[in-house]
């Protein structure tokens, strides 16, 4: 996967997380349900971010000269 997917999930993943807390903040009933689901959204993004600059850094140690962005292209 490139870098620009992998920022691309995050954006996403980040935003389900607002939006279920925003709807946490307009559904007391629901929120504790809605707030469990923002924290494993977030933790996705977390995730992803992870995975990115651990690929990131792999190639900016490589052998020889290849540069970061050649890993993602």
């Amino acid at each position: 996967m490139n870098g620009l997917a992998i920022l691309e999930n995050v954006r996403r993943y980040r935003t389900i997380a607002s939006l279920c807390r925003q709807t946490a903040a307009y559904r007391p009933p629901h929120s504790s349900s809605l707030l469990a689901q923002a924290k494993e959204w977030e933790y996705r993004a977390v995730a992803e971010l992870e995975a990115y600059f651990e690929v990131f850094n792999r190639a900016a140690s490589g052998v020889g000269q290849s540069t970061p962005q050649a890993a993602y292209h």
